[in-house]
């Protein structure tokens, strides 16, 4: 129901704030839309002045830009009074009333004009009025309309305010009151206001904020060095000089006398001469130079790994730093390779690492870096460390003598080629000696060479490095230096019998510093080398047995002693306290222990030997593209074969010439083919064979288990460029290019080794993982078979062999056979009546091996 007791008069009563709010801002609508162009006209006035631009202008321009800016603001300002008009309360009142449903303040200032004397009518009249006053009750003030884009069409207000807004940011307020300098008569500039301003900002890099010259009144003034002075002078020239000697330099000819701008170079007096002048005492805060200190002695990494720790400081923070290496040929042992005279080589230049957080004024970092390809490595070397300022200071530590660090290699024979490669980059003239030296190496390879796939590249190495010795430019001594690194990683890191060969020989090495009383530094290097050995050789055990299918009786497994990894590295933290103790007998005695049990060691399955890991499943899928690999390589050097013997039969080239059988064999190419690895040769082409093998890595890549780690990354990095690999492969074949379909099958073949390695790495180091023990197997001391290796010396995969079971050559001295093929090949050569795509085959070959 309608309250009847809200009357006319109480509901008027309590609009008093919206009406008086909604007049206000009808007065601000309309002042705003009279006077728009005059507050325009002055803030565009206001821009020149703070910017000083009447100080270097004429006093007739001056004059001139005075007169038509009062001009316009008088049209403006005349233009807007007679558009402005005061607004009356009952425009107010008729405002506010149109923002209401029904129009209430004007009802209730209506009468009853019908109807008056009649009570229905009447009670009626006041249920209107009073529901009229209880709208009333909803009014607000009315937000004015302040919007003049139909009377600004181009936006000059905008303008104007933010040619405002930078002039105050950027300008000065002081240079308002110099106005009335630049429009009075000569000679009265400096009697209103400042006849001056200065400023000294220093360099952004110490922090510091800048100065106003006229606000400071203490005689004395602390500035950093390199701060920026700059100074300005109003009124008539002569009036005030500026003197000054904290810049060590003389005014330049022809620079204006009233604007002067200098750095602080030094300490020393600044004034302003003159009415108004002021002079100071200028105390330049000089800007040190950096230091750089060696924090520790350099230690030793894995890998030939280097690390030096240093501490630099500055008094306003490092900038950059380097660290420069050069040859200490002092130092250098000049004999056999090093006897001659070193071609020049640059010194090494390494950028300092630098915090990427936090504050640069001192901090201590670790120079990390690995030189081992570097011809300089394991040479002495002289190392300096430089650090530099924002100023362009640099600060040096002292001279450090020390050799570059780099790879240590244990097999004798990767030791001989490093050795070869560093005489080789240490001068070309080398290349005579370095043959002669590769030549003695290979003369008898059946009995040096445990690697048989190392064996041919280092002699296409030696045979390119004995044509070109006479004319050997760098880029050909570099790549032959490249081949020999590799050959020599490739013998370090060999296979089974390598891991065991490394473990003896990280044993005989700890015992030799045992011997000789070595420092706790190189004690832990030979501890963690003998640790990564012991896991290879174990990680390689239990493929093996893997392998063999080895089964051990429980009756027999009852009369064997078993150990854990956690008790070995019991041993092993035993053997490195009883070393530091300085109890050598006790740890030799210890580790002979280790070793007998090492020796002895086989690697059986634990529980749930009959079950599968993921793991497990995708080293036997990516076993079994590998041989089928192989096996499509073999069909396609067979059919490359044909290309050259056309109508040849393929057993009488293996019976007469020895030269049709390709590596790998033929029969496991050939019977062990899998569904979707490509089917059987005659079914499809080689190209198609290709594709299929591909798709097959790509569903055993999906397939591979969650692995994390470096090795895990490093597997998918294998495998992906395997990948590649077989789709060059698969493109040459396309294009009936098999000699290139052969260097891509290659390669892919090479990445899948690579990339099982380090599959089984990644799963090794997963199974060590806590919740992983017991996957795999446990170590115990039951004796070892002997590992089943290829005709090549390669291990074979975890599930069969890698080829063919028949032997790759006849007989038991392989590389006599090898011997006597090159001789074929070059009689074949030889004979000028051969076809010639034959002869350039053959020549190739020569070339190639």
């Amino acid at each position: 129901m309608t309250d009847l007791t809200h009357t006319p008069e109480m509901a008027l009563k309590r609009l008093k704030w919206p009406l008086r709010l909604t007049l206000w801002g009808m007065l601000a609508e309309r002042a705003t839309r009279a006077f728009w162009p005059l507050w325009s006209i002055v803030f565009a006035a206001l821009v020149p002045l703070l910017f000083g631009w009447h100080d270097s202008a004429g006093r007739g321009a001056v004059i001139a830009a005075a007169a038509a800016v009062g001009l316009a603001a008088l049209w403006a300002l005349i233009a807007g009074l007679r558009g402005f008009r005061f607004p009356a309360r009952a425009e107010a009142l008729a405002r506010l009333d149109a923002t209401l449903p029904g129009r209430p303040i004007t009802a209730l200032s209506d009468a009853q004009a019908i109807g008056a004397g009649d009570a229905g009518s009447e009670y009626v009249w006041r249920a209107h009025v009073a529901r009229m006053a209880e709208r009333v009750q909803m009014a607000r003030a009315v937000s004015p309309d302040l919007r003049l884009s139909a009377r600004d069409r181009y936006g000059l207000r905008y303008v104007a305010v933010i040619g405002l807004a930078v002039a105050l940011i950027f300008g000065s307020l002081w240079r308002v009151g110099t106005v009335g300098d630049s429009l009075g008569a000569p000679g009265a500039a400096l009697a209103g206001g400042p006849a001056w301003e200065g400023w000294v900002e220093p360099p952004a890099y110490t922090g510091k904020p800048g100065l106003y010259l006229n606000d400071i009144a203490q005689a004395r003034l602390r500035v950093p060095q390199g701060s920026r002075v700059t100074l300005r002078l109003y009124g008539q020239p002569g009036a005030l000089e500026i003197r000054e000697t904290v810049s060590g330099a003389p005014l330049p000819p022809g620079e204006d006398a009233m604007t002067r701008r200098f750095d602080v170079a030094q300490s020393g007096a600044l004034e302003i001469a003159g009415p108004g002048g002021q002079a100071w005492d200028v105390v330049m805060e000089p800007d040190r130079p950096p230091t750089v200190t060696i924090a520790a002695r350099m230690e030793r990494g894995r890998g030939g790994e280097i690390q030096q720790k240093f501490l630099a400081r500055d008094d306003h923070g490092v900038v950059a730093g380097r660290v420069t290496i050069s040859l200490d040929l002092a130092a250098v042992d000049r004999r056999y390779g090093l006897a001659a005279v070193p071609e020049p080589r640059a010194a090494i230049v390494v950028d300092l690492p630098m915090p990427i957080t936090g504050d640069r004024t001192g901090f201590e970092e670790t120079l990390v870096e690995n030189f081992s390809q570097h011809p300089w490595a394991r040479l002495p070397v002289e190392m300096l460390f430089e650090v530099e300022d924002a100023l362009g200071q640099t600060g040096q530590s002292s001279p450090i003598k020390s050799d570059l660090g780099g790879r240590r290699f244990f097999d004798p024979m990767a030791a001989a080629l490093i050795e070869m490669r560093r005489d080789l980059l240490w001068t070309r003239a080398n290349a005579p000696r370095v043959v002669q030296v590769l030549r003695a190496l290979t003369h008898r390879p059946d009995e040096v060479f445990r690697n048989g796939a190392a064996y041919l590249p280092l002699r296409v190495a030696m045979r390119r490095l004995a044509v070109v010795q006479d004319d050997l430019d760098a880029g050909t001594r570099d790549e032959i230096a490249q081949v020999l690194w590799d050959i020599a990683v490739m013998l370090e890191d060999g296979g089974l019998s390598d891991a065991l060969a490394r473990l003896n020989r990280a044993q005989d090495r700890l015992s030799e510093a045992m011997r000789r009383g070595a420092d706790e530094a190189e004690i832990a290097e030979l501890m963690e080398e003998l640790q990564q050995a012991m896991r290879d050789y174990i990680r390689q055990l239990a493929e093996q047995s893997q392998q063999e299918g080895q089964q051990t009786d429980q009756a027999e497994n009852q009369n064997m002693q078993e150990i854990t990894p956690d008790q070995l590295q019991q041993m092993l933290d035993r053997i490195q306290e009883l070393m530091e103790q300085g109890r050598m007998a006790e740890a030799q005695q210890l580790l002979d222990q280790l070793r007998q049990m090492m020796e002895n060691m086989q690697v059986t399955q634990g529980q749930g030997q009959g079950q599968r890991s993921p793991g497990q499943q995708a080293m036997e899928g990516l076993a079994e593209t590998l041989r089928d690999q192989q096996g499509l390589s073999d069909d396609a050097f067979r059919e490359l074969q044909e290309q050259f013997n056309p109508g040849a039969d393929a057993g009488q080239n293996e019976g007469q010439d020895g030269l049709g059988q390709a590596p790998g064999g033929q029969g496991q190419a050939e019977g062990q083919q899998r569904p979707g690895a490509g089917g059987q040769p005659g079914d499809q082409s080689l190209a198609d064979r290709q594709r299929a093998l591909r798709r097959e890595l790509d569903r055993q890549q999906r397939q591979l288990p969650g692995l994390g780690g470096e090795a895990g990354r490093a597997a998918r990095d294998a495998l992906d460029r395997a990948g590649r690999a077989m789709d060059g492969a698969e493109e040459a074949l396309r294009g009936d290019d098999i000699a290139g379909a052969l260097d891509n099958q290659a390669e892919a073949m090479e990445a899948l080794r690579e990339g099982m390695r380090n599959l089984g790495e990644a799963l090794a180091e997963q199974q060590g993982q806590p919740g992983q023990q017991g996957q795999q197997g446990d170590a115990t001391g039951q004796a070892r078979s002997d590992a089943q290796r290829d005709p090549l010396g390669r291990e074979r995969g975890a599930q069969g062999p890698l080829g063919t079971d028949e032997n790759l050559l006849q007989g038991e001295d392989v590389y006599g056979r090898a011997r006597e093929l090159l001789d074929e090949i070059r009689r074949r050569s030889s004979e000028q009546g051969r076809p010639e795509i034959e002869l350039d085959y053959l020549r190739r070959l020569l070339d190639r091996f």
